[in-house]
């Protein structure tokens, strides 16, 4: 591996399996399309903006791009076929009628696979696609920039089933000596940039030396996120990246040391330490409670120069909620059918697999996450609240979390926060969007825009859990008891994919892996 900037890149390198390519996607068999003409008959239109739902809408398409979005009726009267789009010889109809039509998803945290999970690019696009996910940005490039930036082209190219994807290079990747001087950091951005990354991932370094590099990043227009690691936050945390320059920062870390009122570093035990991540993660549990309280003289201060630069939260609730409530968690219903033996595997206990850290997790850890999390969604819901960018990301692969139905699990955490429907449904979208610097091309649906969308039969403001791969459960009139939604097409550059079928895919690639090994998912403890 070459030489890196600093002890945080090592670290999170083998933490994330950085090099350590999975299996690339194979040439796309699914999806129908582009046509030059597509008309999407009687929608209900939730269009992302935070507007309320719209519809009968029919929606014409040509190639990739939405060209006419037209109200041809009213709710419980019979359409005029007078009143709607033609459709051109050659064209073709999704009929709609009922159903819900949104703007494609975007995760703003999504890794594709990783080697020690053993999670290949298909299994991972086709989960994310599945549920409605067109735009990712891969905030690691863990599989080698080269790699994500070929499936970046061939995605675009539609050669392959995938969503759309940013890359974001961890700093100092590739770098063949240590990134360990101002002008090495900004050569290095320089360089990283010239070979078409999409912007920086970083986990922290010196401050003279994050300085320089996000000084040249913006410079040159290319957009970052941190994940403000503790090794380097007790000298440069939230505030203090998003002043250089920072566009956006994951999860939490760094935010609750820029709320400090009354110390400079985390409470740490004197028995502490970090490569034990037991220690890390109990110990970040009780993080939020050492910071101001919500809405004291600080912690508005922090909130508002933060609003003041235009600052992006991708907070990434569900990648933690095992740690608020492991058994929950642990016995998500898809794991049985979705989660491959190897994934499962790496999210046993383990002193080696990133986030397996349940050496003795139980009752006083929980009890101190439930209260983190109280906290921490107080401060990202008023963010929201006070006009900040919140957005959608799901950081899946890791403590029990799978692709595409973590993502999920983040919409209804956003929810939780407080969130409207309609506000969590635009972070998931026109936010992300604007984030990746892409809201002219994506994020809403409007006339001349890429036609990305996702398509339900069921309506998601009044249950998210309907965007689940496996459906949400309803008592029938009948009292029969039945699944109902999951996304039923997902549409990416106007070629229209069959959701469930794509998941269908997955589950078959799931019972061959358990069939070639004999395996069954057990409870870790239980022979």
């Amino acid at each position: 591996m070459a030489k890196t900037c600093s002890f945080l890149f090592l670290f999170f390198s083998l933490a994330f399996n950085l090099f350590a390519q999975v299996k690339e996607a194979p040439d796309r068999q699914r999806g129908e399309g582009p046509y030059e003409q597509l008309i999407i008959r009687g929608i209900t239109l939730i269009n992302g903006n935070g507007a309320p739902p719209r519809g009968p809408i029919d929606i014409v398409v040509e190639g990739n791009r939405i060209k006419q979005i037209e109200v041809v009726g009213n709710p419980g009267v019979p359409i005029d076929p007078a009143d709607r789009p033609m459709l051109r010889e050659g064209g073709r109809e999704l009929d709609c009628e009922g159903m819900y039509l949104l703007p494609g998803f975007v995760d703003l945290h999504g890794h594709i696979g990783g080697k020690g999970q053993g999670t290949d690019a298909e299994y991972v696009f086709n989960l994310w696609m599945g549920h409605g996910i067109t735009t990712v940005r891969d905030p690691a490039c863990g599989n080698g920039l080269d790699w994500v930036l070929k499936h970046k082209e061939r995605s675009a190219k539609n050669e392959i089933t995938a969503p759309r994807i940013y890359a974001y290079t961890v700093f100092g990747q590739g770098s063949e000596e240590t990134v360990s001087k101002p002008e090495q950091a900004r050569e290095w951005v320089r360089q990283n940039a010239r070979k078409g990354a999409d912007g920086i991932k970083f986990f922290g370094a010196p401050p003279d030396v994050m300085a320089a590099a996000l000084d040249e990043n913006k410079k040159l227009g290319l957009r970052s996120a941190c994940h403000h690691a503790q090794m380097d936050v007790g000298r440069w945390n939230v505030l203090n990246s998003a002043r250089a320059g920072l566009t956006s920062m994951e999860h939490w870390y760094g935010l609750p040391e820029a709320l400090f009122a009354d110390r400079t570093v985390q409470d740490y035990p004197p028995g502490y330490n970090y490569q034990n991540e037991q220690h890390r993660f109990a110990e970040a549990g009780r993080l939020w409670k050492q910071s101001a309280p919500p809405y004291s003289d600080h912690w508005n201060k922090v909130m508002n120069e933060l609003l003041a630069l235009d600052f992006t939260i991708d907070p990434t609730f569900n990648i933690y909620e095992a740690s608020r409530d492991l058994h929950r968690t642990r016995r998500l219903e898809w794991h049985e059918e979705y989660t491959l033996p190897s994934l499962w595997r790496f999210y046993m206990p383990s002193r080696i697999s990133h986030g397996s850290y349940w050496h003795f997790w139980g009752t006083e850890e929980e009890v101190a996450w439930k209260e983190n999390y109280r906290l921490w969604m107080t401060f990202v819901n008023e963010y929201k609240n006070r006009g900040g960018r919140v957005t959608a990301g799901s950081d899946s692969g890791f403590i029990y979390q799978l692709y595409g139905f973590a993502y999920i699990r983040e919409l209804e955490l956003l929810r939780e926060a407080g969130f409207h429907p309609l506000e969590v449904i635009r972070s998931a979208t026109l936010n992300g969007a604007e984030a990746l610097g892409a809201d002219g091309e994506i994020g809403t649906v409007e006339v001349g825009k890429l036609a990305d969308f996702a398509i339900v039969e069921e309506n998601p403001l009044g249950n998210l859990q309907v965007l689940y791969g496996t459906g949400a459960i309803k008592l029938m009139p009948d009292n029969s008891v039945a699944r109902v939604g999951g996304v039923k097409y997902t549409i990416k550059d106007g070629i229209v994919f069959d959701a469930k079928q794509l998941l269908a895919d997955v589950r078959e690639m799931v019972r061959q892996a358990k069939e070639e090994e004999g395996y069954e998912i057990r409870q870790p403890g239980v022979e």
